[in-house]
């Protein structure tokens, strides 16, 4: 069966980790590890504002903290706040985008992930490469979270 002309809302996850853009990286840091996601909306309220990866903590931590020890990585993480890292204006979906649409659009712009938006930008859904995998191979494991 053919399922790159279905929506996107037929695989997205509607429950999924966020972050606020004013927390700090420890705290993303914290939710990636515990919840095993590489990728975490950021919102104000309901919109949103941005995706924070593990890629990003990892550049952020290098970048700045190269010759750094657990503690003092901790430490700068949590004086960072997420706004500081995340990817500003990402790469969004709507929950009717055909899931051809949206695997094109992540091979395009080389993105694991697509916040899915309503008309107004807020966040109701996260669609990730997994999710495409497991729409096309009709794969019936349970999707992680986020």
């Amino acid at each position: 069966m053919n399922h790159s002309d279905e929506p996107v809302s037929t695989v997205m996850r509607t429950e999924f980790a966020s972050v606020a853009s004013k927390e700090r990286l420890d705290l993303a840091d914290d939710v990636m590890k515990l919840g095993r996601i590489r990728h975490l909306p950021v919102v104000d309220g309901r919109r949103l504002v941005g995706v924070v990866s593990q890629r990003d903590l990892l550049a952020a931590g290098l970048s700045r903290a190269l010759d750094f020890g657990g503690d003092q990585r901790r430490s700068f993480m949590r004086s960072v706040e997420v706004a500081e890292v995340m990817a500003a204006r990402p790469i969004t979906v709507q929950p009717g985008t055909t899931l051809r649409e949206a695997a094109l659009l992540m091979v395009q712009h080389q993105i694991g992930c697509l916040p899915v938006v309503d008309e107004a930008g807020g966040a109701v859904g996260l669609v990730t490469e997994t999710d495409l995998l497991r729409a096309i191979y009709e794969i019936d494991a349970p999707a992680p979270p986020g």
